[in-house]
């Protein structure tokens, strides 16, 4: 439970929604005393229904919060502070009894691997920041599932928060309202709790009408007790709690003590022209196109992608051994510059109803704008920019920030997967691993056949830097123990970098669809084709074995090629990162597994 006053403070809130005394015990004890902090006006708890978003919308629309984007079926538009915009690294910490719980202690410097707080500084914070923070304003109580409701592998969580922007976005990325509650029975939950930290008379006007308090922002882990505590930003992860919050680090948290994997990875299904299936999760860092190889449109003859999910997978061997994958969100946050028809087709028609965008342009006859959106305007239509002015490209700045999202329901993706839904999840029989590098790393290669790490830990290891719940070096080590559960069939792991470029700075590889000619070699490797040449860094296809037809010149000399200087100067990298900021806690096995690789390298 979130720290107490010392003296303590007596306040009621009025329930506008809801009956208090119908909540779980415990449920009921955890709102209680945050409206005791907090001290809203009214209370509201949410029961996750069409007609409650309407009216929520409409109140939103009335303040100024959010517009109407009338061209588009249920629609809507806010822009904020501009100091609001993005996840804040810097002002995300977790909290435990040790720093190295938190952190691997790095030789030199500060750590790259997460934040630390002392409890003693982050129950300063919580007392500088929430004691009458919610005051004038409605505390919202949203019971909400990450993953299908009833599942074996999904997490029920309440977020307490003062923002209907909020609660709009969290009924679009998770399950939400009153079947949560009649699911969770006396079960446990994670506690979360937000504000954005405006309580009212304001003592300063908003900017956008958005409330925010960037100066105190904070975004606070704690395991131990189950919690995640943030304040000050109302957009995004900091605000929608069961996003990278509970996904990612108190899941990763979870998941650890109970031996599965959560995951920065997207889920999908490929099906061969013989209508053969299977699924497969990726890990690519931010700007390296998830989104985009999670909704692709196959460009080879008789081939087909389904969409599980495009940003988190949380996995688990079943009794059978198969690793089980679900997705724990309900809905897409993307990001929307260079999203178009060429792109991503299949994100463009997911967004056109039911949707939430933050921060992209608006055009005059009431629709979205962004760079890369690659879609002409009728003449005389003119163009409002996030910052909620007039805008022509001749302005130097783009028309939307470059974080810009959607928040989109999966459910309306064309290929969303039949089984995306499913409580079991679906069986993963390759994991992919990519990175954006212009020179060094080939196309495509598969290796360390026993599922290990070897050239997957870069400076942004497993796409998950920004989202490790605990000390990365016992991460590894729990990466490292699922090759250890009874019975398990481990998938293929593969790597993949489809920003190679030429000498010019041309891309190799024309990326998009053509990226599904990438995947049916996985396809085939995963069903026992010889289709691969070993390599010093792992296995690339053999001569012929990617299907280039019909694709033109391409430079497969170049795109495969592997410099022995690069990878000295990799390897030398790899090895400086790993031992100056995993330190004590690195894995023996990684760096063997590292050691092996230098040496293979010599040998070039």
């Amino acid at each position: 439970m979130a720290p107490q006053l010392q003296n303590g403070l007596n306040f009621s809130a009025k329930v506008v929604q809801g009956n208090l005394d119908s909540l779980p015990q415990a449920v009921r004890e955890f709102v209680e005393s945050n409206v005791k902090v907090c001290q809203p006006e009214y209370l509201h708890i949410c029961d996750g229904s069409e007609e409650e978003t309407r009216r929520l919308l409409e109140h939103m629309e009335e303040q100024g919060v959010i517009r109407r984007l009338r061209k588009h079926d249920n629609c809507w538009l806010a822009l904020t502070d501009p100091k609001d915009v993005a996840r804040i690294e810097s002002k995300t910490v977790i909290i435990t009894q040790e720093q190295r719980d938190t952190v691997p202690i790095p030789k030199s410097g500060v750590s790259q691997l997460g934040h630390w707080m002392s409890e003693e500084d982050f129950e300063k914070a919580f007392n500088a920041r929430f004691p009458e923070c919610m005051k004038g304003r409605t505390m919202y109580v949203i019971p909400y599932s990450m993953g299908p409701l009833g599942s074996p592998l999904s997490k029920i969580g309440i977020q307490l928060t003062d923002s209907p922007y909020v609660v709009a976005s969290m009924r679009i990325m998770t399950r939400m309202g009153t079947p949560i509650l009649q699911a969770l029975g006396n079960g446990e939950f994670v506690k979360c709790l937000h504000s954005v930290g405006c309580p009212l008379p304001l003592k300063k006007p908003l900017v956008n009408n958005w409330a925010c308090n960037p100066e105190l922002t904070l975004i606070a882990h704690l395991p131990d007790r189950r919690e995640i505590i943030s304040f000050g930003s109302g957009y995004g992860g900091n605000s929608l709690l069961g996003k990278k919050c509970f996904a990612l680090r108190m899941a990763g948290r979870l998941a650890k003590e109970e031996g599965w994997l959560a995951e920065h990875m997207l889920i999908l299904g490929i099906t061969n022209p013989k209508g053969e299936k299977k699924y497969l999760a990726a890990a690519f860092p931010s700007a390296c196109g998830k989104t985009n190889l999670a909704m692709m449109t196959p460009t080879l003859p008789g081939w087909k992608v389904e969409c599980v999910g495009d940003d988190i997978a949380w996995m688990k061997f079943d009794n059978q051994g198969n690793l089980r994958a679900i997705n724990p969100e309900n809905g897409f946050f993307g990001v929307a510059p260079g999203t178009s028809v060429k792109t991503n087709p299949n994100a463009i028609k997911t967004i056109q109803k039911n949707t939430i965008f933050t921060n992209v342009a608006e055009t005059s006859d009431g629709s979205f704008y962004w760079e890369g959106i690659d879609q002409p305007l009728a003449p005389g239509v003119t163009i409002t920019s996030w910052k909620d002015k007039e805008w022509s490209p001749e302005d130097g700045e783009p028309c939307a920030h470059p974080n810009s999202r959607f928040c989109t329901p999966a459910s309306q993706c064309p290929i969303i997967d039949p089984a995306w839904e499913s409580p079991e999840g679906v069986p993963i029989e390759g994991i992919i691993f990519g990175g954006r590098r212009p020179a060094g790393e080939a196309l495509l290669g598969s290796g360390w056949e026993n599922g290990g790490a070897g050239k997957i830990i870069m400076h942004d290891p497993f796409a998950m830097r920004p989202f490790f719940g605990y000390n990365f070096g016992k991460y590894l080590a729990h990466w490292l123990s699922m090759a250890q559960r009874p019975a398990a069939k481990l998938p293929r792991i593969f790597h993949v970098n489809w920003f190679r470029k030429d000498k010019e700075g041309r891309y190799l590889w024309p990326g998009y669809g053509e990226n599904s000619r990438v995947l049916e070699w996985m396809f085939n490797r995963i069903n026992g084709k010889d289709n691969a040449k070993l390599t010093p860094i792992g296995y690339i296809p053999a001569e012929g074995a990617l299907n280039l037809k019909g694709l033109g010149d391409i430079n497969t000399k170049e795109l495969f090629s592997i410099s022995k200087e690069f990878w000295e100067k990799e390897v030398e990298d790899i090895e400086k990162y790993l031992e100056d900021q995993v330190n004590a806690d690195l894995p023996y096995e990684i760096e063997r597994e590292v050691l092996a690789l230098k040496q293979r390298i010599s040998q070039m």
